[in-house]
């Protein structure tokens, strides 16, 4: 590139300039706006979109005027039903019993004195040929608890302490967005499940220190099996026990805003779990009152049960608990998981999705569709700078792009190839790394949709699988990991460690993302307790003490993630403007851009160094801001710290080109600032 870099905005751009589509699929796409529009029409029934999403107002237990209690519950099939707890002896008292109502609702008014706070009870619900114990389907309190012979049950909890005062607010979205994904059983370093007030206490001043500014909490929704990462829900709008009570979880979102930080909630409205006493899946003698009837109900990979999003009901329940999340823990948005499973009605399995034509056709589930978008216009309503991110693998046109385009509205989606093809990079030498195909998958999105890039998040180590740390250095990680340990494999993955993270978040489209510990290198993967492992808690938990360790190369890749993070936030224009590429070299292994006053230079070459490395770059002076080679970030300290490199113009191919020269250690990543 010759002369100045062209800056280039990161707004995003509209659906219809990918020809393409405009062209080849437009009339598809028109169509289902059309269908949605039609199903909303029929789901609303002139109502706002807030009005319709009360399914939590409306059903479960609840205080009314004069004090008395109102308890209701959709039931379609019941014959009888009746409350059953501690305020009963476990025993029917037909002071307990529910009447039939309209639509399949079953109503009963209680006395201020029916329930007192803590008591715990369910549901004994009669249907045509069978009868069961359950929970309601709004539940905001569950636990666990043991029966009469020493069994685990779950049990919804009267639940009516005094009101929670919250102390702060975040309402801003001017800070970059750099999300931390972390799990709050995982969180410690003991082995055991931890808490909310520990995270809150011991957790989120790491994150801030670092430099994070959104908190991605995972496992959150009550679901019956701690091994099942939180994926598994059985209670939508009960936390989960195990971490603490709802009053707990909103003292760590509320320290967490005031440490400014965005709190965003893992949200499981793909799937549900298939127990029946604890959740959704029978809930009154029919499989579909939620879910789809026959094999589209069930998903063949995660043995669960598929919503059915074109019944009114499921959409109403699905809507209220992005309403209630929002409102009651005054959350800033939702990751929804599974986006590709609902996208298709055969889950995406065993795609590949190297074509257009595979996001369009009867493989489409557009009931599926219309719900998120509906989604997402909720909670732009619920909570106007909520955000929403998609994690979807498919590469679904229109994902992020807004209901009048044709889209589907989340705000942004995770560009999850990123991940996969760094780890794909780490199969193979370096000195064999195609550049100009890693800058093609650093920046290969679509311009009309924002995006969160990683190199790591939980899936990348979940059991099964491996750390990029560990994938780099194997059983190093155990012994070798000391600070000035010149062993050349350890120097090589702590390198590598260090310029993927820097290279992804150098040309990440709108947002940055790792998973709690992989920051300083976590060694090792993540495995619940569980009957496979003895259930040990030896891999459900993070090791703090690595990162603590001054002595430790832990704590120098630490060090490095803070700095660049630190590099990123004081650069308040760095994701609107786009990476602009000055020299990719596969031979010399070799990348250098600019973005936002900031030149990025790296040299992934295992061996060869260059003193004196020539590359186009925007005239100026340039001070090095990041140095990867740092002894601070156990690196060889081969370059002058906080040197000042000048461009010149000169002579190439009959044209003058402004040029910097650089010295670029191997395996060394550099980032200067432009000072004039």
């Amino acid at each position: 590139m010759r002369g100045h870099c062209k800056r280039l905005t990161n707004e995003p751009a509209s659906l219809w300039q990918d020809h393409y589509l405009a062209v080849e699929f437009r009339q598809e796409m028109e169509k289902r706006s059309r269908f949605c529009a039609e199903w909303q029409g029929k789901f609303l029934h002139g109502k706002d979109l807030l009005e319709f999403a009360n399914w939590h107002e409306f059903f479960g237990l609840h205080r009314i005027t004069g004090e008395d209690w109102c308890f209701r519950e959709w039931l379609p099939q019941a014959v009888s039903v009746a409350l059953i707890g501690e305020f009963s002896a476990w025993q029917w008292d037909q002071r307990y019993e529910l009447q039939p109502a309209a639509e399949g609702c079953w109503c009963g008014y209680f006395p201020p004195d029916a329930f007192r706070h803590g008591q715990q009870y369910q549901l004994k619900v009669h249907w045509p040929g069978g009868e069961g114990w359950r929970l309601p389907s709004c539940a905001t309190r569950t636990v666990r608890a043991r029966n009469a012979v020493g069994g685990l049950v779950f049990n919804a909890q009267v639940w009516e302490p005094e009101a929670y005062h919250w102390q702060h607010d975040y309402s801003g979205t001017d800070a970059p967005l750099l999300i931390y994904e972390a799990h709050i059983g995982m969180a410690q370093a003991e082995e055991r499940v931890g808490t909310f007030r520990e995270f809150k206490d011991k957790i989120l001043p790491r994150i801030a220190e670092t430099g994070y500014t959104c908190l991605q909490l995972m496992a959150i929704a009550q679901h019956p099996y701690y091994a099942s990462f939180g994926y598994q829900v059985a209670n939508f709008y009960a936390p989960c026990d195990l971490f603490g009570t709802p009053e707990e979880l909103k003292e760590l979102i509320d320290a967490a805003h005031g440490l400014g930080l965005r709190v965003v909630m893992d949200l499981v409205h793909s799937h549900a779990v298939r127990n029946e006493l604890e959740g959704l899946a029978n809930l009154c003698g029919d499989r579909t009152q939620f879910f789809h009837p026959g094999p589209r109900g069930e998903h063949p990979a995660w043995g669960s049960c598929c919503f059915q999003y074109g019944k009114p009901e499921v959409a109403r329940f699905l809507l209220s608990n992005c309403r209630y999340w929002l409102e009651e823990y005054r959350l800033d948005g939702f990751r929804f998981d599974g986006v590709t499973s609902m996208l298709y009605l055969d889950h995406g399995l065993g795609r590949v999705f190297s074509s257009y034509q595979d996001y369009f056709g009867p493989n489409c589930d557009w009931e599926a569709w219309n719900y998120l978008a509906m989604a997402n216009e909720l909670v732009r309503q619920c909570r106007k700078h909520a955000c929403t991110i998609a994690e979807e693998v498919s590469g679904m046109p229109g994902l992020g792009a807004q209901a009048q385009e044709g889209g589907c509205g989340f705000t942004y989606r995770l560009a999850m190839g990123i991940a996969d093809y760094w780890f794909i990079l780490l199969d193979r030498p370096e000195q064999d790394w195609p550049i100009r195909k890693l800058w093609f998958e650093l920046n290969n999105r679509r311009q009309d949709e924002r995006t969160v890039s990683y190199v790591e998040c939980h899936d990348q180590a979940m059991v099964g699988g491996q750390t990029f740390l560990f994938r780099c250095l194997g059983e190093r990680v155990y012994n070798a990991m000391h600070r000035g340990c010149d062993d050349p494999a350890v120097l090589r993955g702590l390198a590598l460690h260090k310029m993927a993270r820097l290279a992804t978040l150098a040309c990440a489209g709108h947002g940055y993302m790792t998973f709690m510990g992989n920051e300083f290198g976590h060694p090792e993967w993540i495995d619940f307790p569980r009957e496979g492992n003895n259930w040990s808690y030896q891999h459900a938990r993070r090791r703090w003490d690595l990162a603590d360790d001054q002595g430790l190369a832990y704590h120098c890749l630490w060090r490095f993630e803070q700095q660049m993070l630190k590099l990123c936030r004081r650069q308040p224009d760095f994701f609107s403007c786009r990476p602009q590429l000055l020299k990719c070299h596969d031979q010399d292994q070799v990348l250098v851009f600019e973005r936002a006053s900031l030149l990025f230079a790296f040299n992934f070459h295992p061996r060869n160094s260059y003193p004196d490395y020539a590359c186009p770059c925007p005239p100026g002076s340039f001070r090095l801001s990041l140095d990867s080679d740092a002894e601070q970030f156990a690196g060889l300290a081969r370059l002058e710290p906080e040197q000042t490199c000048f461009t010149r113009t000169v002579p190439v191919a009959g044209a003058l080109e402004t040029q910097i020269r650089l010295y670029l250690p191997s395996q060394t990543a550099l980032v200067l600032r432009k000072i004039d």
